[in-house]
């Protein structure tokens, strides 16, 4: 008897570009039967008119804090309830906790509403080591740098992430003598442009050259971020050039014309600010006693300087040029999704609905079997996880069924927890996680391993 059977809903089949109407079957937490007839099971669920989908895959996410005040999942709750059925965290090069306690923590809550996997966060190591994103890194801790990034990756990570516009005392070779620990081929890096806006073009430039000179796959994150000022049509002929030579560079996108970031980061710099910002008016505050106040001069001072990790949004990127991103070949889909207290950007609850909704129902940018890809096959293969991202024989049973006539993102930036429309079921490890609006609290997920 099977575990579970989902009966007249559509797979979608990447080798074809199609999708097809059959039923699927799991039994401990793999797929087990594909096929038209419809077996015993324990328990049925009638996806009749809807679409049967890979569990999403968040390439870009940050994860839980649990270094504060009790140990619980946010973020992750809120991955859930958008589709998403594994997370990579540990992005632009900041974690925050080392790898061990992470996976520690969620052993000790019993599992995770989502799958995890972590990236070792560079700038975070060279915090630990005290060297000030001003300084220079000192010769003599260059050994202890690759030392503590070893012990992330010994951990577990699946790679190196940068934050190189937070801290711009990161040079490319500082960055290539990380990637040589990058022994093994099925690692990932990634990184968060050294400079957006007019500096958008030389910073996609600089790590498609570090991806072909280090032999890492590459990941050039949120990419909107970086150019959807006026410079995302150089950047993705610079990209699709680069990714046509090899398969080392790709990049991932969020789906909105705001990004979010702390409001106390290099990025508010001036001169930073001066890169992408015409207007301080269309920057956003999102937490107490601010929270969601527009800045003048004075208050963004005030607030960098008594509130510095509070995240702020800014509403400056063009729409065509999101969805120039969005659709781009090259691309995938994560969230940057990122909270502070419980506080952000609704792209860690919409990313993945709005894109289903707005970018393929709405607007028709690409096709849906294009859009499922771009957040599940190609970013579990980017992050060599072989089992997750299709629906197919001796694949985990990952699964997210949605109504693609109606599936769209509702959180907002004034209230990031209302859920999105059209997700009836999340399915993680063949059990049921979420049954329309209701999240069971059976955290079926897990840390997983980078397996040598």
């Amino acid at each position: 008897m099977l575990d579970l059977l989902i009966t007249g809903g559509l797979i979608p089949d990447f080798d074809k570009g199609e999708l097809r109407r059959i039923n699927v079957g799991t039994e401990e937490g793999k797929i087990v039967y594909l096929g038209e007839e419809q077996p015993e099971a324990a328990q049925r669920i009638d996806a009749s008119g809807k679409i049967v989908s890979p569990g999403f895959i968040d390439i870009h996410m940050h994860e839980e804090n649990f270094t504060g005040e009790g140990k619980k999942y946010i973020i992750g709750e809120l991955m859930l309830k958008m589709g998403v059925t594994t997370a990579c965290g540990g992005n632009c090069g900041m974690q925050n906790q080392p790898i061990r306690e992470f996976r520690q923590v969620i052993e000790e809550l019993g599992g995770s509403p989502v799958n995890y996997v972590m990236l070792a966060g560079y700038n975070q190591i060279r915090y630990e080591l005290g060297l000030d994103h001003r300084e220079p890194l000192p010769e003599e801790k260059r050994e202890m740098l690759k030392e503590l990034l070893q012990r992330e990756l010994d951990a577990g990570a699946f790679g190196i992430s940068f934050g190189i516009e937070y801290d711009p005392a990161i040079t490319f070779d500082d960055m290539l003598e990380a990637l040589a620990l990058l022994k093994d081929s099925r690692y990932l890096a990634s990184a968060h442009f050294r400079e957006s806006g007019t500096g958008a073009e030389e910073s996609v430039e600089e790590m498609i050259r570090l991806a072909e000179r280090s032999g890492v796959r590459f990941q050039i994150s949120h990419l909107v971020s970086c150019s959807a000022y006026g410079q995302m049509k150089k950047s993705l002929e610079m990209i699709d050039r680069a990714a046509e030579k090899s398969s080392l560079i790709r990049y991932d996108t969020y789906p909105y014309n705001a990004f979010a970031t702390h409001i106390g980061s290099e990025v508010f710099e001036p001169e930073s600010l001066d890169q992408w910002c015409d207007d301080i008016g269309k920057i956003m505050l999102t937490e107490e006693p601010y929270k969601n106040r527009y800045c003048t001069e004075e208050l963004l001072e005030k607030a960098r300087k008594e509130y510095p990790q509070m995240l702020a949004v800014g509403f400056i990127m063009d729409d065509e040029e999101v969805s120039l991103a969005i659709s781009g070949k090259y691309g995938m889909i994560g969230s940057d999704g990122i909270l502070n207290r419980g506080n952000g950007h609704p792209r860690a609850a919409g990313t993945f609905p709005r894109v289903l909704g707005k970018y393929v129902r709405e607007e028709k940018a690409l096709p849906l079997i294009d859009a499922l890809r771009k957040m599940t096959l190609d970013p579990a293969e980017r992050l060599s996880l072989a089992e997750k991202g299709r629906i197919a024989l001796g694949a985990d049973a990952d699964i997210t069924v949605f109504d693609s006539d109606i599936i769209i993102d509702k959180a907002a930036y004034d209230d990031i927890y209302i859920q999105p429309e059209g997700i009836d079921y999340v399915i993680l490890g063949g059990r049921i996680a979420m049954d329309h609006k209701q999240v069971k609290d059976d955290r079926a997920g897990r840390f997983i391993p980078f397996k040598n």
